[in-house]
């Protein structure tokens, strides 16, 4: 990969947020040939409905859609249909979700003061959510969305069978949107990229570094979409949410 294209002067930054749709993935949990991200939710795509979500938020100044390097005009003329013009680049994937973020903060016409870092494939986040993952980011350096566990967690021993019940109470299951400052996520990033470690979402990567994260607490209701049984259940949520 090209190194970085960004020279990180604060003095080229305005306040407006940066957006990193991260649907470079192939989807292949959920069958077909068709990654998921391009499957149809009601009547429209689940990569354009959450490019929407973002597009209609007044703090976003630019949008970076990455996808698979075979959808690449897909993408870009479902952007023009849409009227999706806070969409600047629709950017390829790398070879893991990592290197894809990676693709997508470089694909900016100037590196933002804010960026969040979305799964495409959850079309479901709420505004209020978004909302809060910037006000904490901004303060705190970099926040992300969870929800509290709810089921039981048991620790794995001898296999087949359980050592311990694990205390949930301090147990967030994690979603995204993530929000960093846009210097913070890139050092993180480059650092990670030098060292070879590969982290389970963006925020390991500061992590690692020993930076602190904001948590957000967020819905159920903001699935990812990886099966047919969750492509099933956000159009639940959807059909519910219309009905009130």
């Amino acid at each position: 990969m090209p190194e970085p294209r960004h020279k990180l002067r604060t003095t080229t930054r305005d306040k407006g947020v940066g957006v990193v749709i991260a649907a470079g993935g192939m989807g292949r949990r959920m069958g077909g040939t068709l990654p998921k991200q391009f499957l149809r939710l009601k009547g429209r795509s689940i990569l354009e409905r959450t490019l929407m979500l973002f597009q209609s938020h007044p703090e976003v100044r630019e949008i970076v859609a990455v996808v698979p390097e075979a959808h690449l005009e897909t993408t870009a003329w479902a952007v023009r249909r849409r009227n999706l013009r806070k969409v600047a680049r629709v950017v390829a994937g790398g070879k893991d979700r990592q290197e894809s973020v990676w693709n997508g903060l470089n694909a900016f016409s100037g590196p933002p003061r804010l960026v969040l870092v979305h799964d495409a494939v959850r079309p479901l986040v709420r505004r209020r959510v978004i909302d809060a993952v910037i006000r904490q980011a901004r303060r705190y350096g970099a926040a992300v969305v969870g929800v509290k566990i709810k089921e039981t967690i048991k620790q794995e021993g001898e296999k087949g069978f359980f050592t311990r019940t694990v205390d949930r109470s301090s147990l967030w299951s994690i979603q995204t949107p993530q929000g960093f400052k846009f210097d913070t996520l890139y050092a993180a990033h480059r650092k990670a990229r030098t060292s070879g470690f590969h982290g389970t979402d963006d925020a390991s990567l500061l992590e690692r570094l020993r930076g602190r994260v904001k948590i957000v607490e967020g819905d159920y209701d903001n699935v990812k979409i990886t099966t047919k049984e969750d492509l099933a259940v956000a159009e639940v949520v959807l059909k519910r949410r219309r009905s009130r």
